[in-house]
Formats: C-alpha cells, structure tokens, sequence
C-alpha cells in the first residue's frame, strides 16, 4: 500500500503565482516550499530586513497549519539572506520563533534576488 501525497491548502495558505505548492504532505512529513515576504495575494512586500523575516516566519506557519504541523514540529530549517550582514539579527529573531534543540538549519546568502532580504523553507511533522 502506498503512501498518499497530500497538497494541503486552505483559506490562510499564502498563494503565488509561481508553478509550486506551498507544501506537500507525504504520511507524517510536510514539505513547506520557500516562503517569502508576501501578501497573502502573492506579492511580494518590501520592508526592513526584520519586517521581511517575520512575515516570511508567520506565512510559513500559516502553511504548516493548513497541513497539519506547527513551528514547534519543524525539524529542518533551510534560509536565504541576501546580504550577509543581516546574519547577526537573523540569528536573533530565529532564536524568537525556534528554541532549543533547535532544528536542522543551512543559511545561504548572497542568493536572493533584489527584491527579497529573506526566504524560508522547512520539513516539519504532523502534530495532528
């Protein structure tokens, strides 16, 4: 018997216009794809490097939600910063939405476009 893949997505599910699903749930595993600092339209929001973190944060919960999983169950990290600077205040607000034992995490930079300062991604468990 296989594993059913499920495309989770209701009303708070921030959309794009983009050829990708904000998260995929495969059994007890979500695959949340890059969340930025967007609209729930899709459009992106420029704003200060904190201002992009936590808005990209909070659509990433909102996509965990949908599927079933909150920030408390994420067990890998992937994060983009564009400009390297940023990295002494990104690890402060990372240490606001996750605590110890923190999950997995990579952090690249310098590989965003201009109009982004920040992206995340994650893999995270069911907690219902």
């Amino acid at each position: 018997m296989s594993t059913p893949v499920i495309y989770p997505r209701d009303a708070n599910t921030p959309t794009s216009h983009l050829p990708f699903s904000p998260a995929v749930r495969v059994g007890d595993l979500i695959f949340v794809s890059g969340q930025a600092s967007v609209d729930p339209t899709g459009q992106v929001v420029s704003d200060t490097f904190e201002g992009e973190f936590r808005r990209s944060v909070d659509n990433m919960r909102r996509v965990l939600e949908s599927a079933g999983s909150d920030l408390r169950h994420v067990v890998q990290t992937r994060n983009y910063v564009r400009d390297p600077a940023d990295l002494p205040r990104y690890n402060e607000l990372y240490r606001e939405y996750f605590s110890a034992p923190f999950p997995a995490r990579t952090t690249i930079t310098h590989c965003l476009p201009p109009t982004l300062k920040y992206e995340i991604e994650c893999i995270a468990v069911a907690s219902v």
